[in-house]
């Protein structure tokens, strides 16, 4: 896992405490842009922290970097207020948080979807992909990893193909970003055989096992090996979340 300066966050967390204290009390329209920014740094840090944890287990960001995200999407935001329309409003301040909530949950998404690594959506897409959520995206998304990294190996092992030399115009594949992804899901879901089976055959931070020397590894036949690993996928299909499967394509 990434991780954050602890000092820094303390002091961070210390220095908006103080600054909200002193700007209570004032009324909406009494409020300056910088106190507005200070006023929803608080709600900065609860909308980065109901961001997936696999984001920042796998490396991509940490909290702090989440914050610092949203912050950015505070100020843009904060910046393009119409305070006629707002004056209109029957409830200011609610219509403040959903103004601005949208925003800093773009800019988050934004920073997360730059920083992903190779493999690249346009965020129209994501954005119509996340409204529309659908259970075969999940069985599409696994099926489609563990085949990628069986070809990956099968070409390595057979450079000579004719596949070999047609000219691939993709842009690289992130393996290491993926596998680190992969494994920490199987982590949450998957038994000890299973998990086993997963990592050894595709080589997820290993290199990657036959399913004999798997078989007499962990005790079991080589049917079985195969059998425990399409369970371990169906596993993974039925517990993992659109949400996660779209956060990592």
């Amino acid at each position: 896992m990434k991780k954050y300066n602890i000092k820094n966050y303390v002091r961070y967390k210390n220095d908006v405490k103080t600054s909200i204290a002193n700007i209570e009390g004032l009324m909406w329209d009494e409020y300056s842009r910088d106190e507005l920014i200070i006023k929803f740094l608080p709600l900065v840090e609860s909308l980065a922290r109901k961001f997936p944890t696999s984001d920042q287990a796998s490396g991509i960001l940490s909290i702090n970097d989440l914050i610092q995200e949203g912050n950015k999407g505070l100020i843009l935001s904060i910046d393009k207020l119409d305070w006629e329309k707002l004056n209109d409003s029957n409830d200011i301040e609610k219509t403040l948080k959903s103004f601005i909530s949208k925003r800093i949950k773009g800019s988050i998404r934004r920073a997360l979807d730059i920083n992903r690594g190779n493999i690249k959506i346009p965020e129209n897409k994501l954005i119509e992909m996340r409204k529309n959520p659908d259970e075969r995206k999940v069985a599409m998304f696994f099926n489609s990893v563990f085949s990628s990294i069986d070809e990956i190996a099968k070409n390595s092992d057979q450079q000579e193909s004719w596949a070999a030399n047609i000219p691939d115009n993709s842009k690289e594949y992130n393996i290491d970003l993926m596998n680190s992804y992969l494994l920490s899901i199987m982590k949450q879901y998957l038994n000890y055989k299973q998990y086993e089976v997963l990592r050894l055959s595709y080589g997820l931070d290993c290199d990657k096992m036959y399913s004999p020397n798997i078989a007499k590894l962990l005790g079991v036949g080589s049917v079985r090996v195969s059998q425990i690993k399409r369970e371990a996928i169906d596993i993974l299909i039925d517990n993992t979340s659109e949400s996660q499967v779209i956060d990592y394509l």
